[in-house]
């Protein structure tokens, strides 16, 4: 079945979390990080999807760091070591402990980079992740742009 296609100049700001019943899924030194049917997606102007993986569907070995950033309308974010297939992969991850108000749905829940894992998928396809180091976005054919995160995006 052919997904509608969204445009990231649609999704709001502030943003918004839904749950969602896409299989979310990722794979890195071999080993499957996660397999997941409960994931969280929020979705943001100018940003495609960040999917939210519940701690239950998480295979790799995670622990914490020491990194910490604040977003404007999620609140404080941890970073999360993976360990898998015999390698580390820091910061991999974050998550928000106790999220802001109207985030409640995302607390626990982990959003992992794509373009730090060997492969991540949306319901078999393969991901993109969001151009530049900073944003943690899956990019899929069924979402458009134009896509923040680029050299000379960071002002919009």
């Amino acid at each position: 079945m052919e997904r509608a296609t969204e445009s990231v100049w649609d999704y709001p700001r502030p943003p918004r979390a839904e749950r969602i019943s896409r299989r979310i899924a990722a794979r890195h030194a071999g080993a499957v990080v996660f397999d997941s049917t409960d994931a969280v997606r929020v979705l943001e102007t100018s940003h495609p999807p960040v999917y939210y993986i519940p701690p239950a569907d998480i295979q790799g070995a995670l622990s914490p760091s020491r990194r910490r950033t604040i977003c404007e309308f999620k609140g404080v974010a941890g970073y999360w070591d993976l360990a898998v297939g015999g390698i580390t992969v820091p910061d991999v991850a974050w998550s928000y402990e106790r999220p802001s108000p109207g985030f409640e749905i995302l607390a626990g829940y982990l959003a992992f980079y794509p373009g730090l894992l060997d492969e991540c998928t949306v319901d078999g396809e393969r991901v993109t992740p969001q151009p530049g180091d900073f944003y943690g976005g899956w990019l899929t054919s069924d979402i458009t742009g134009p896509i923040k995160g680029g050299p000379g995006t960071l002002g919009w």
